[in-house]
């Protein structure tokens, strides 16, 4: 205990720089296999920092955010996305006094489960397990971080503080029935799965969506996906930023100057709006420590109920001319097809599967299965092309959409 305080003083954090809300690193529930404190950073830090380091963090490089295998240099991808989520989590963080670390570490492993070709691998790989228990994204992020990295003899996975694996877990509020993958380690470590999560988990998770909405709007105009006039009739929140936007800067012509700050000022509505609604209902539970948050019985950190109805249009426009915009939208079934293909293939001849793979190939059929998924969801988008046209042959999607 000592150690880790003085770790926590020698990084510049303190008790007194924290609400009693945030949750404290030197007050963690520790980690699964016991460790020395690091003589330099908190515990929360050392987790992101572990995090930052893994196979799998570095994958989503190539691991589609919207566009599948896009060739757009300037598009966001899952690892864009996630750093783009944690500077906007540990600004909010920061302004309500939570903890900056754990924070991030959140905001940054959030999307780590997905696997390749974003939903449409999702759903291609949910469908394609369901008799094995099926795949859910954010119950496989655990799964990554419990036993799928493997960077020690001494463990499998990262051995992380049980505060990042809960907010792994129930960044999206409480789960009443977790899958089998999240079943697993809740068996291990004890998630308190039926509470809501800590303030820093809920904090990430709305910096998810404040990143995306904005993001995504920003990627559909710069791919001709999005007409901004369009939005502007069908969204009132983003026709009255636009308008101040102009306002500002009235000589102004070039949009390429101008949607920038629209994206900016979207971004800080929403992050004002969440600290103001954030910060009412924090004065009225007046909680004394983090525990007061899980048991609150109804999310601390929320948008108010006029910035969700002002989100809400948004929301549609992007399903409707974005998400599913024909250009979008015709690559979801080739992506499918290409991981359920990949999938089975695999199932009916593991020995197809890597050396490392092949080694820790479970006995029986569901065990198998699943390990099988797990190689699957790892794979970035280009790679699981490669393996198409290595294992079946031509590939339903090529590194630059469909062939």
């Amino acid at each position: 205990m000592r150690a880790c305080r003085q770790a926590a003083i020698a990084t510049g954090v303190t008790e007194t720089t924290r609400a009693p809300f945030a949750s404290r690193p030197e007050r963690s529930r520790g980690r699964r296999h016991p460790e020395p404190p690091s003589r330099l950073r908190t515990a929360f830090a050392r987790d992101r920092d572990r995090l930052i380091h893994t196979t799998a963090f570095r994958r989503l490089r190539h691991k589609t955010q919207v566009f599948v295998a896009p060739d757009g240099d300037h598009f966001r991808v899952r690892l864009t996305h996630s750093l783009e989520v944690a500077q906007i989590a540990r600004t909010l963080a920061r302004a309500l006094a939570l903890d900056e670390d754990l924070t991030e570490v959140l905001a940054l492993g959030h999307d780590i489960g997905h696997p390749p070709f974003g939903h449409s691998g999702d759903d291609a790989l949910a469908e394609a397990m369901r008799p094995h228990g099926g795949f859910d994204h954010n119950s496989h992020a655990l799964r990554i971080v419990t036993r799928l990295e493997q960077r020690t003899p001494a463990f499998d996975g990262l051995n992380l503080s049980w505060e990042v694996l809960e907010g792994l877990a129930k960044h999206n509020g409480p789960v009443s029935a977790p899958g089998w993958a999240l079943a697993d380690v809740d068996s291990e470590v004890g998630l308190e799965l039926c509470s809501h999560a800590s303030l820093e988990a809920q904090v990430a998770s709305l910096a998810d969506d404040i990143a995306y909405h904005a993001h995504d709007l920003d990627d559909g105009l710069r791919a001709g996906l999005l007409e901004l006039d369009a939005v502007a009739c069908e969204v009132p929140m983003v026709d009255a930023l636009w308008r101040a936007v102009r306002a500002a800067w009235p000589g102004e012509r070039r949009k390429a100057r101008l949607v920038p700050l629209l994206v900016r000022e979207l971004i800080g509505a929403m992050v004002d709006d969440l600290l103001a609604e954030t910060s009412r209902r924090l004065a009225t539970l007046a909680p004394q420590d983090a525990d007061s948050i899980r048991a609150a019985g109804q999310p601390t950190a929320a948008f108010s109920a006029g910035m969700e109805r002002d989100i809400g249009p948004l929301r549609r426009h992007l399903g409707e001319r974005f998400y599913h915009h024909p250009s979008v939208a015709r690559l979801r079934a080739p992506a499918e097809q290409l991981v359920a293909v990949l999938y089975r293939r695999l199932c009916e001849d593991p020995g197809a599967l890597p050396e490392r793979w092949r080694e820790t190939l479970p006995h029986d059929a569901v065990g198998r299965a699943r390990h099988v998924g797990d190689y699957v969801a790892g794979m970035t988008d280009r790679f699981a092309i490669r393996e198409h046209e290595r294992l079946v042959g031509p590939s339903p999607v090529s590194l630059h959409g469909l062939p």
